[in-house]
């Protein structure tokens, strides 16, 4: 499952430095997570780590249109760390 940031965010940064796979940018108007990229910090953290800074509550979610298992995630991280 990939993340979602909501039209709640307020551009305030705190999510993009802490991303391990570069997968959140400043889109139009808001920060997005490329689905491509983000694996929920499997393989890296315990939980997301966007989630974890993010001081807007329930900012960041599950992107209902992105949904994957802990094993595609985890399939996901070895492939984008030249893993595999």
């Amino acid at each position: 499952m990939a993340l979602l940031i909501t039209e709640k965010c307020i551009n305030c940064d705190m999510c993009d430095p802490e991303c391990p796979n570069e997968a959140i940018t400043f889109g139009a108007e808001i920060y997005e997570i490329d689905p491509d990229k983000c694996t929920e910090c499997v393989g890296h953290y315990e939980k997301p780590t966007c989630q974890s800074v993010c001081p807007i509550t329930n900012c960041i979610i599950i992107d209902p249109e992105h949904r994957e298992t802990n094993d595609e995630l985890l399939e996901k991280f070895v492939t984008l760390q030249g893993l595999a």
